[in-house]
This record gives C-alpha cells, structure tokens and sequence, in this order.
C-alpha cells in the first residue's frame, strides 16, 4: 500500500543516509522502523498487562514474604 507522510527535513536526510549505509530502500527501511515500533509497544503493552497480574498492591507484602522465607529455607545450610 502506497501511504504519503510529512516528517521534518532533518529526518529525512537521517532516514535517507540510514538506508544507505544500511543498502535499503527507503520504503525498506520506513517499513523495518514501524515493525519494530509496533513490536516495543506490544512487548511493553503485554508487560504492563503481566505486572497488574502478578503484582497487585495488596498481594505485594505476601509474596516478599513466601519470597525471603523460601530464600532462608534454601539458603539454611549455606556456609558462605
């Protein structure tokens, strides 16, 4: 799909020297930094999600507690 977009001058020049040094078409490389543009706010989207999953407020002081116990647990006969 064909789209027209306006970015600053400066851009430009950086995207078009990129492509270059790089051996891409501009679409190539426009296409290559919207993949991953999307990818990282997926990853940080799915991340957020996961957090509020596992770490509520409420069950933070229970699970740093089954935490440390376990740690102590494992760590008993240690000698260093």
């Amino acid at each position: 799909m064909k789209t027209a977009i306006s970015i600053p001058d400066n851009l430009f020049r950086d995207a078009e020297i990129t492509a270059k040094q790089l051996g891409l078409a501009r679409s190539q490389l426009y296409v290559k930094a919207i993949k991953e543009f999307i990818e990282h706010h997926n990853k940080d989207h799915i991340t957020e999600k996961l957090n509020s999953l596992y770490f509520h407020e409420n069950n933070m002081e229970e699970i740093t507690d089954i935490g440390i116990e376990s740690l102590r647990k494992a760590t008993k006969n240690d000698t260093w």
